[in-house]
């Protein structure tokens, strides 16, 4: 006879870096720990989220791809086969793919094994889709678990859940001795500082600007506080909006003036040395702003460790905080949570009392003693499962969305046709009267180039053919130049493109010679090349220059040997140096009187140049008039680029245009900036890169995201007003160019350092 009891808990699961995973991680230990005669099986069904293959623990026995209805299906099939008892399903509307998490309903109908679902989140006002999925979902499950007293009331008032079938357990926590907070602060070299703690994945609604302005109260007396913001952003939130919450919230700092008092710790931490940090901690924040937040594990922790709480007065921190176990400050008042930062800091036994009173009140809620409840519920629901017939409810039909990927590329070939890329946009929808042009089919080949070599992703083959097909078919044999502008009805409206147009293909097919792989490709690239580039070779434009400079230094690193090539990156970089001199003074370090667009490609061709050719003139050049154009684009204080606005450009002895920002910018000043650092080893042109890229989400002038992550759009400038809601085609190219660049420098400064720690090894 088995002595074992089988327990399946479908949920996401670690190493995946969300609470909900890390919840099911400790909840199975717990489990499986208990001290009863019967021994625990347990192990997971676990949540894929398509961002990224996970290396699970061996307990995973099963992997379901959250954005496949099939999986789930097939998952309830494998575990109607198993030895399971029981099916714990981790429920949160978001972590489950179709409207509003519906697609776990495919698993539910087709399981044969008793459910008890665990809610993370109960709404007082469901939408009627959320409505809808929980109402199956507590039809088709034995018991429901909530984490709260006033969660049990609300399903029962919106739900209609009978009340026998909703159990409390609370959310369980990890047990510690009751310490002094100066026995961890030495580890973390705070032992001189007053520690506040917030932690968890970082996102919008976690109300901690809040907490930054009542610094600018607490630090008048106690200039050694010090406000740890310790977790990475929340996945889902880099999905939609990137890194612009973070970006926000250090931004706030910096005007406040507490780049000394507050600490960001940009890493998801595992449980050791969490606890450590929450143990080190003076004081625990919870400044949620959102009054129907109805679980936070994060407080919960705080409360099991003995700690001095300040919350705002959310569900949860109502219910977990009575009794004097902490301090509930009203929400988005940073004034009153300063002043009650304060009096906890000056009085220390008022401290110790609530520390005192949180501990005890935790014993209650620790893993033990909630694995302990959960294992009682099991049981309940085998039992009551056994003795009932199976059901069977009608499903309702949901439709499920669309996979979001970290690189999106979805507007991209939304804004592609057969022809090639739309030139312009009204807001998202390709913009049919403006037609096509070659300046942005040639960048949008360079985007599926880089896609293409850093993901090895055959799905942009597609894209590759149509942009340089476009290409092909722009060349004109009458003059060796590339036309620009092209009707919808395929007619083109020019007989040669611009000097800076052509210098701009130019580059795209050097970079093309010297990555692409397929000979095919590469002897069209070639022939485009060798047949265009002799018509170019008198050119003026200081930017159609420097990208003919550059496309030759691509095209010589792989035929080297090419000395019309070479005379003509030469004769070209002498031509632009010398620009360079004849317009140079101490206060107007520049190529010409103004600065205009795609400005940093100036110096990044000279610093190319002068690298291949060995040209310290040409470097020196480059680096001095790169480092005068950042000084030009910082504003307050260097905490953000705030580029030329093309509403007036920038005229020597005039005022820079401030507004209708363009993102053209940005991908420039990323690879010119990159280039400095090749040169110079120097980190400060790191930072540069970071600041340029942040442009996109939200550290500009406006502090407004430019990004539309649902579909890897970018709207296509800075106004002085708002945003220019279009999503065009060049916006959203220099958006993914830079993305893409980012990525790729990622990769080579990580693979540099661990080249240079193998030296050091083997010196």
């Amino acid at each position: 006879m088995r002595n074992r009891f089988g327990v399946t808990f479908v949920s996401s699961y670690i190493p995946r870096r969300c609470g909900i995973a890390t919840f099911t991680n400790d909840l199975l230990n717990s489990v499986k720990n208990l001290n009863i005669k019967e021994k625990y099986s347990v192990n997971v069904a676990a949540l894929n989220d398509l961002v990224k293959e996970y290396k699970y623990p061996q307990e995973v026995i099963f992997e379901i791809n959250d954005k496949r209805v099939n999986d789930f299906k097939e998952a309830a099939y494998y575990l109607n086969l198993s030895d399971s008892d029981v099916v714990n399903i981790q429920h949160e509307f978001g972590l489950y793919g179709g409207e509003s998490g519906s697609n776990i309903l495919y698993l539910m109908e087709t399981l044969n094994k008793p459910i008890v679902t665990t809610l993370h989140t109960v709404l007082e006002k469901p939408s009627s889709d959320q409505q809808r999925v929980l109402k199956e979902i507590a039809q088709r499950s034995s018991f429901l678990i909530v984490q709260s007293q006033r969660s049990l009331k609300m399903l029962q008032d919106t739900i209609k859940v009978e009340p026998h079938k909703i159990k409390f357990i609370p959310h369980g926590a990890h047990d510690v001795p009751f310490m002094d907070p100066a026995y961890y602060k030495d580890k973390f070299q705070l032992s001189e500082k007053k520690v506040l703690l917030t932690f968890g994945l970082l996102g919008p609604g976690k109300g901690l600007e809040d907490v930054i302005n009542s610094l600018k109260i607490v630090v008048r007396e106690y200039p050694d506080v010090m406000y740890i913001i310790l977790g990475a952003t929340h996945p889902n939130v880099i999905l939609h909006s990137g890194e612009s919450y973070r970006n926000s919230l250090e931004n706030l700092v910096k005007q406040n003036g507490l780049v000394d008092n507050v600490m960001f710790i940009n890493r998801f931490v595992e449980t050791e040395e969490l606890l450590e940090f929450i143990l080190m901690s003076d004081i625990y924040v919870s400044p949620y702003r959102n009054k129907e937040q109805a679980v936070s594990g994060t407080l919960t922790f705080a409360l099991v460790c003995g700690k001095a709480i300040i919350s705002t007065p959310y569900w949860h921190a109502e219910e977990l905080l009575s009794s004097n176990r902490g301090i509930l400050t009203p929400f988005q008042d940073p004034e009153k949570m300063g002043r009650e930062i304060i009096e906890l800091l000056v009085d220390e036994n008022k401290r110790n009392r609530l520390r005192k009173n949180a501990y005890d009140a935790g014993r209650n809620v620790t893993w033990g003693k909630t694995g302990a409840s959960y294992g009682e519920i099991f049981h309940m629901a085998s039992e009551s499962f056994k003795s009932s017939s199976k059901f069977k409810i009608p499903r309702v039909k949901f439709d499920t969305l669309p996979v979001l990927p970290d690189v999106n590329m979805t507007h991209l070939k939304n804004l592609t046709d057969s022809t090639g890329i739309h030139q312009h946009a009204v807001f998202f929808i390709p913009n049919r009267n403006e037609g096509y042009c070659t300046d942005d089919n040639v960048r949008a080949l360079m985007v599926a180039l880089l896609h293409k070599q850093i993901f090895n992703d055959g799905t942009v083959n597609s894209l590759i053919n149509t942009y340089l097909t476009f290409l092909h078919h722009a060349f004109n044999k009458e003059n060796n130049l590339f036309r620009n502008f092209m009707s919808f009805d395929r007619k083109w409206l020019d007989d040669a493109g611009s000097e800076d147009c052509n210098g701009r293909v130019i580059f795209v097919l050097g970079y093309m010679i010297k990555n692409q792989p397929f000979n095919s490709v590469l002897s069209l690239a070639k022939s485009l090349f060798d047949q265009s580039i002799r018509s170019m070779k008198e050119y003026q434009s200081p930017r159609a220059m420097s990208h003919i400079i550059m496309g030759c230094v691509f095209y010589l690193h792989k035929f080297s040997g090419d000395r019309e090539i070479r005379k003509i990156l030469k004769t070209l970089s002498d031509r632009l140096c010398q620009h360079y001199t004849t317009t140079c003074d101490e206060e107007w370090k520049w190529f010409e009187e103004y600065l205009t667009y795609e400005n940093a490609r100036l110096p990044q061709a000279l610093l190319m140049s002068g690298k291949f050719l060995n040209n310290q003139k040409y470097i020196k050049a480059g680096l001095s008039s790169l480092e005068w154009l950042l000084e030009q684009l910082y504003e307050s204080e260097k905490k953000y680029i705030s580029l030329v606005g093309n509403d007036g450009w920038y005229h020597k002895n005039k005022v820079k245009a401030k507004f209708d920002q363009q993102p053209l910018e940005i991908p420039a000043l990323i690879d010119a900036c990159y280039q400095a650092y090749l040169i110079t080893e120097d980190n400060v042109w790191i930072n540069h890169i970071s600041k340029s890229f942040c442009w996109f989400l939200g550290s500009n002038v406006r502090q407004e995201a430019l990004i539309d992550f649902t579909t890897g759009a970018c709207y296509d400038g800075l106004n002085s007003a708002m945003l220019n809601e279009n999503q065009g085609a060049e916006s959203t190219i220099c958006w993914l160019w830079s993305l893409h660049r980012m990525i790729r420098i990622s990769q080579e400064l990580q693979f540099k350092n661990e080249t240079e720690k193998l030296n050091e090894l083997l010196a």
